[in-house]
């Protein structure tokens, strides 16, 4: 049962203090792969190089 934004779970997501959705290190295990987005929380160990 989804109880969140977009049908997300709780445990999936949180919202920043700048109001924006950041997901979890759960949600992208759910998800199963890497994004490639340099996300806060990705337990795959991708680093976005800034340039």
């Amino acid at each position: 049962m989804t109880s969140g934004r977009h049908g997300l779970e709780k445990e999936d997501y949180y919202t920043d203090e700048n109001g924006f959705i950041v997901f979890t290190a759960a949600y992208h295990l759910k998800r199963g792969y890497c994004c490639k987005n340099g996300c806060r929380h990705c337990p795959y160990g991708f680093k976005k190089i800034k340039g």
